[in-house]
């Protein structure tokens, strides 16, 4: 799995944990409803430090507890 792919899906799991829908992380989270479909829809090869951290930030959790997810256990160059 690539990175873009393993953070895609890892806010989709979270956003599904909180029964929420894309509007509600930019309603919550003031994050530009663009750029959280961007990194659902791996819209782009790269995702920002600063972009993941507002997502975390958003859903409560820390930058480890974002990362620390089987998401992210073989991620390919």
């Amino acid at each position: 799995m690539k990175l873009t792919e393993a953070i895609a899906e890892r806010v989709k799991d979270l956003l599904e944990e909180k029964n929420w829908k894309q509007y509600d992380l930019f309603k919550n989270g003031g994050i530009p409803r663009s750029t959280i479909s961007n990194v659902v829809n791996q819209n782009k090869k790269r995702v920002s430090v600063d972009t993941i951290y507002q997502i975390c930030s958003t859903f409560g959790i820390t930058l480890s507890e974002f990362f620390y997810d089987k998401f992210f256990s073989d991620i390919e160059d």
